[in-house]
């Protein structure tokens, strides 16, 4: 366990910005900045940073966060893990209590086989460097290739000894399990039940998650003559699965997003050997068909793609599939064909960082045109191969997202193929219309299946019901203690899944309002709303609370009670952190005076002058140092939610406070803009008004559809009681109205 005052340190230091540049290419937007979401298929820029709130957000699938919760989902770590790669990343050391035995057999089997695969890498380095048999092998190996030391320091290239159990040993010797052995695929059984080292004999080369956690292992065999595959792959598993990985993708991601461009090569020693060459923008498919996954990784990074082809490569034109993939995911993609004979290691091993970026400048081209004239080369004069072609260029085209793109491929192709334009885009026009009516209908399918099984799915819920109130009295206006009960409140269920959880509490009427005064408590609980008579502040949080209790209401959603109560819980721990910033920002004004006032002393300047500017810098000073004490009151519970480690809360709370649009400062320039900070005297009381409205308007068609029963039944005396009182619910709705129109509190 991490102790609070730990926690506090860790999320002080993080800067979210950084934390989530380092797995998305960010561009400031206004206040915000935004790029492209990792969480699903995002074309456009959808996910938000807000740096002065410090969560994240995609308005697109809803993921985000803050910068605990983004290293969560993204990394897949439990909250008190990403806690201590924040911990690491910023240099803070955080003390922990020895884990005990069943602690430790509680740790995530995905954690288990990071470490695993961490020592087998270490193991594979320091048997490389540190051995007679590496070096003699494997360092040779990589010597002879040209890769320096540097390189395979950067990348962690590493040996695997020739006996077949060196790894396994060696793990079980430091206490490692052979599950996780096997379940990474470092080691199998073999059906004496021994355990073999997989990669034994082969130089190892690690695959980096974005990250740079080690997911996988590519290894090469050295040994000529032997039947069996130059190189062999980690096997999928938890935390591998190759569609989803590019080698040299944690390595090359900040040059890819300072370059604003990305070089995809085919192997492993490509990009070792651009990357000694200076050209560090470059990652490889390690063999394998481009896939979304992979396409998407890039995306993230950079919109701008170099594909490099070997000069005599055969599998050209059975990689042109996945470039169409590209093509559909918007990127901009140019094709360089190396001279005959040259593949990206032997071409960029000749060549300096400078000649190489020369090179491709000078013989890039986009995609669609280096499509049209290999495919022409082949179909020669042939009509039916030229068809062919046509065919499967407009296919290619048609796969553009973006409108313009494709008008200016269409114009370029109608120009190479010789064919009318208006042919290709009446051609592309139909294929897009059918991608367009498949996707609708797969989307359809899936949307009757999901609603199928929402409609089959067991509810629960209960009814409850209040006593009706005596009509013959007069109740106190405006109060709804003694008011009947809406009819239906839905069931209070523990929430865990937070698009379950919406879609369950919009069943509710009162929802919406309920959500508005929790906003309220996250954004402003402990901000001053307004002066009591005794000259005291009362808070945001405690005027709603009181104003809820007077007439005995309680929030139907259960997640909405839970965050009242860790609100007043968190009151205390709050007062403690004021308190103590006080007395460290009173420590900085002194200094900060001191300083200021030994400043204005060695100008030149009559006395009475030194004195005013002495006076206006201790005020000046006095009033930021209130001013951020403020602040940190302020924003407490904001913070405090959207760093919650109940994923549920600190959703709900990122929801709340993330705004998808911003002023622009044009409305700020010529004009003070009321901001809703400016006026919570206001609307607080509002909305908490517009609550019990709604809870009457619940309560009065509860009462007249008992007067519709009991019309039916025929029994007049209880329809007289129901009138009754159903009249005095719309006095007290009709003077609650009045309430909501006018404004409730006076500001001093």
């Amino acid at each position: 366990m991490i102790d609070q005052a730990t926690i506090d340190k860790i999320m002080a230091a993080t800067d979210i910005v950084d934390v989530v540049s380092d797995f998305v290419s960010l561009r400031r937007r206004g206040a915000n900045y935004w790029g492209l979401c990792p969480f699903h298929d995002d074309r456009s820029p959808s996910f938000s940073v807000s740096p002065s709130k410090g969560v994240c957000k995609c308005f697109s699938c809803g993921k985000g966060g803050s910068a605990i919760h983004f290293i969560m989902e993204h990394e897949q770590l439990s909250y008190y893990e990403a806690l201590k790669y924040l911990a690491k990343k910023y240099n803070i050391e955080v003390h922990e209590k020895e884990l005990t035995d069943e602690e430790r057999q509680k740790r995530s089997e995905r954690e288990n086989m990071f470490v695993i695969n961490t020592f087998a890498q270490e193991f594979f380095s320091k048997s490389l460097l540190e051995t007679d048999e590496g070096r003699s092998v494997g360092l040779a190996y990589f010597k002879e290739r040209g890769f320096n030391e540097d390189i395979i320091r950067k990348f962690g290239l590493g040996y695997s000894p020739e006996k077949r159990d060196a790894l396994a040993v060696e793990a079980q010797k430091r206490g490692y399990k052979i599950d996780y052995l096997l379940k990474t695929g470092l080691c199998r059984e073999g059906q004496n039940g021994r355990i073999y080292d997989l990669f034994s004999g082969r130089v190892m080369f690690p695959v980096y998650s974005v990250s740079g956690k080690v997911v996988a292992f590519g290894g090469r065999i050295l040994k000529s003559g032997v039947k069996i595959s130059k190189y062999f792959n980690s096997p999928e598993s938890d935390i591998y699965h190759k569609s989803d990985e590019l080698y040299g993708i944690y390595q090359a991601k900040r040059a890819i997003e300072k370059e604003r461009r990305c070089y995809l090569v085919e192997g492993y020693t490509d990009v070792l050997s651009m990357h000694q060459s200076g050209i560090e923008n470059v990652v490889a498919s390690s063999g394998t068909a481009l896939t979304h996954g992979q396409i998407r990784l890039i995306h993230r990074f950079t919109d701008n793609i170099t594909v490099l082809y070997d000069g005599d490569a055969p599998g050209i034109k059975a990689s042109l599939r996945g470039i169409d993939l590209l093509l559909q995911e918007g990127l901009n993609i140019k094709v360089v064909l190396l001279p005959d004979g040259e593949d990206p290691d032997s071409f960029s091993k000749s060549q300096s960082a400078e000649s190489f970026t020369r090179y491709i400048k000078g013989h890039e081209t986009d995609f669609i045109r280096f499509k049209t004239q290999l495919l022409l080369e082949d179909a020669g004069e042939d009509p039916i191969k030229r068809a062919d072609i046509i065919s499967n260029i407009v296919e290619s085209i048609s796969l553009i997202p973006d409108a313009i793109v494709r008008s200016v491929y269409v114009q370029e192709c109608s120009r190479l193929l010789q064919i009318d334009e208006q042919v290709l885009l009446s051609e592309l026009n139909k294929r897009r219309q059918k991608r367009a009516e498949q996707q609708f209908s797969r989307e359809r399918y899936n949307q009757e299946r999901q609603s199928a099984a929402t409609t089959n799915a067991p509810k629960s819920g209960n009814t409850t019901t209040a006593a009706p109130a005596n009509g013959n009295e007069t109740p106190p206006p405006p109060s709804l203690a003694d008011m009947p009960a809406p009819a239906e409140t839905p069931e209070a269920v523990p929430v865990t899944n937070h698009t379950l959880s919406q879609r369950m509490v919009q069943q509710s009427p009162l929802e919406k309002y309920e959500r508005e005064i929790i906003r309220y408590i996250v954004r402003y609980g402990y901000r001053n709303l307004f002066e009591l008579p005794d000259g005291s502040w009362q808070k945001v949080w405690e005027y709603i609370v009181e104003e809820l209790s007077i007439d005995s209401i309680e929030l139907c959603n259960p997640l909405y009670k839970h965050i009242v109560e860790l609100t007043a819980e968190q009151r205390e721990y709050e007062a403690q952190q004021v308190a103590a910033l006080r007395t460290e920002l009173q420590v900085k004004e002194q200094k900060l005076v001191d300083e200021a006032i030994e400043q204005i002393r060695l100008e030149s300047g009559d006395i009475a002058d030194k004195q005013r500017k002495e006076a206006e810098a201790q005020t000046r000073i006095a009033r930021e140092m209130e001013e951020e004490l403020q602040t940190f009151e302020t924003n407490f519970l904001e913070r405090y939610f959207t760093t919650h480690p109940d994923s549920s809360i600190s959703m709900l709370a990122v929801d709340l406070v993330s705004e998808k649009y911003q002023l622009s400062k044009v409305h700020t320039k010529f004009q003070k803009v009321e901001l809703e900070a400016d006026r919570l005297w206001e609307l607080i009381p509002r909305a908490i008004y517009e609550l019990k409205n709604a809870i009457l308007e619940q309560s009065i068609k509860q009462i007249q559809e008992q007067i519709k029963e009991a019309s039916r039944n025929k029994d007049e005396q209880r329809i007289i009681e129901l009138i009754e009182q159903n009249v005095e619910l719309n006095r007290v709705r009709t003077a609650l109205a009045k309430q909501i129109g006018d404004r409730i509190v006076s500001p001093r």
